[in-house]
């Protein structure tokens, strides 16, 4: 018999796992939507990418600091602000005539979605007593987070058949019908053990780290303009020489030097930085091949991207048998290699002619590499971490994922332009080649431990 509080939980969860879902189709959702922006709003391929790259800034570039706020201000409060300001956001960006208001409102729906998608997890930790009942809740929410992407891109190919602007302002409905549930169902919980003593934000630090990941995109883009690579380039190397010591001087650092000197946390955040840059870099040549070039419909067009994303979400529940089965670094290799191979088969000297041959190859094996590699890049980036190091490992690893993915879109857009697809489709296989690398790198065996004295958690990090 199923009782009251089981009940609530059980929508709890549905709620949370669907905003997870929406904040998941979010990373997709602009990728079919492009060609048509561009088209409407007269800009070039290069203004457009800003659609995307705004958004990985602000999820990236914000996720440690994201995680900071609800840390201190409390679960809650903030994911029901998050929730609010997605919404609005999402309004204010199919209202708008320009590319710089556009961009700015994906990038506040970037920092949205760092405010959002993980207190959810942390809310169900929570909520659902550990054992069967927290796994099966935390399956559920990851299940929802894979089928995000093939969702973004049906949805934007639906819609951006009507309407780009609707492929942009769809969320903000349905998102406030989940803030009405959420004002029910969501437990205030605990806002922190830090909350007790003076609140530490790092806004200095996390000012710093967003506007270092801004000042790349920018230096790339600019490319071609010595001035203002210059100016960007000099901005980049201020920032990211200052960030160290910023966070050295932080009573309570955003990252903590012990977290980003593991092993498996750097290869995790490098090769994910390269698995999602590589991808994302091909979607966004691929689509307006096919569009712009090929005429394709939007819809069609995202039918035709989904063999690299829907075996993902088809098995994402099973990921964690083929980790226990036979390891991280194996699967997170012969996953990069896949995708590799992908890339290398998909045509550069001249656009797709035939999608069985051109097209289909490359997006059957780069989904496959996501089968294999998705899961244990993620729970790699923890392993080894001190569980109240965590939470802080993995918003370094989605933190270098979301800027792989701005810093490679902005690669490819401005190699597109300037020097051709071909260009752009050699940039993401090189770019696929070094997380391979990285990837082989995790299959050395480890040195045996050392067991006449046991190691404190700082030593064990430094491995």
């Amino acid at each position: 018999m199923t009782t009251a509080t089981d009940a609530g939980r059980q929508g709890l969860l549905l709620v949370l796992a669907g905003n997870m879902l929406i904040d998941a189709l979010e990373v997709s959702t602009l990728v079919v939507a492009m060609p048509s922006i561009a088209a409407d709003l007269h800009l070039t391929p290069l203004a457009v990418q800003w659609t995307m790259t705004a958004f990985a800034l602000g999820f990236g570039g914000l996720m440690l600091f994201g995680t900071r706020l609800v840390e201190l201000l409390g679960r809650r409060r903030v994911y029901l602000a998050g929730l609010l300001l997605f919404a609005a956001a999402s309004v204010v960006g199919a209202l708008s005539g320009g590319p710089e208001l556009l961009a700015a409102t994906r990038f506040v729906k970037g920092f949205c979605v760092a405010l959002t998608a993980p207190t959810g997890l942390a809310i169900i930790s929570t909520a659902f007593e550990e054992g069967p009942a927290r796994q099966k809740a935390v399956s559920v929410y990851s299940f929802f987070g894979a089928c995000g992407f093939t969702a973004g891109l049906l949805l934007s190919g639906v819609l951006t058949s009507v309407s780009w602007r609707w492929t942009l302002a769809f969320p903000a409905p349905a998102v406030l019908v989940l803030f009405a549930f959420c004002l029910r169902l969501i437990p205030a919980g605990p806002t922190g053990p830090a909350a007790a003593g003076p609140r530490r934000f790092d806004a200095a630090g996390a000012t710093v780290l967003a506007g270092a990941s801004a000042a790349l995109v920018c230096a790339i883009v600019s490319a071609g303009s010595a001035l203002r690579t210059g100016i960007a380039l000099a901005a980049l190397a201020v920032l990211a020489a200052a960030f160290p010591a910023v966070e050295r001087r932080s009573p309570r650092p955003l990252v903590e030097t012990a977290a980003v000197t593991n092993g498996p946390l750097i290869r995790s955040a490098l090769g994910g930085a390269a698995f999602n840059g590589s991808y994302l870099g091909l979607l966004f040549v691929a689509t307006f091949q096919l569009q712009a070039r090929q005429g394709w419909s939007p819809l069609v067009t995202a039918l035709a991207l989904l063999p690299a994303s829907l075996p993902l979400a088809l098995t994402s529940l099973r990921s964690g048998r083929l980790v226990r089965r036979f390891g991280g670094p194996p699967l997170i290799a012969a996953g990069a290699f896949l995708a590799f191979l992908g890339y290398l088969v998909y045509p550069r000297q001249h656009p797709p002619q035939s999608y069985a041959v051109d097209v289909l190859p490359t997006l059957l094996l780069v989904g496959a590499g996501f089968v294999l590699a998705f899961a244990p890049l993620n729970m790699q980036a923890a392993s080894g971490v001190p569980a109240e190091l965590r939470p802080m490992a993995g918003g370094v690893f989605q933190a270098a994922v979301q800027t792989g993915a701005a810093v490679a879109v902005s690669s490819v857009a401005v190699l597109s332009e300037r020097s051709g697809d071909g260009a752009a489709l050699r940039f993401v296989a090189v770019l696929s080649a070094l997380g391979l690398l990285v990837a082989l790198t995790g299959l050395r065996p480890r040195r045996p431990a050392r067991t006449a004295a046991p190691r404190s958690s700082a030593s064990e990090l430094r491995r």
